[in-house]
């Protein structure tokens, strides 16, 4: 999935990547936009990851999805 179906299909994976990543509250998900970048930048936060680490684990949760 690249970035531009990622924006357009965001409001129907909201609910997923909560499951998925659920330090991130409704407010994080609302900010976030279906932007690549932020989704990454707040996983990176609420999880103490690495840009790498976090950039593998949205690439493999869009590949799913």
């Amino acid at each position: 999935m690249n970035r531009e179906q990622l924006k357009g299909k965001w409001n129907q994976m909201k609910g997923s990547v909560k499951k998925k990543w659920g330090k991130l509250t409704d407010d994080d998900i609302d900010r976030i936009e279906g932007e690549r970048d932020r989704l990454v930048g707040k996983i990176q936060e609420k999880y103490g990851k690495s840009k790498e680490d976090a950039e593998k684990e949205v690439d493999q949760f869009t590949t799913k999805h």
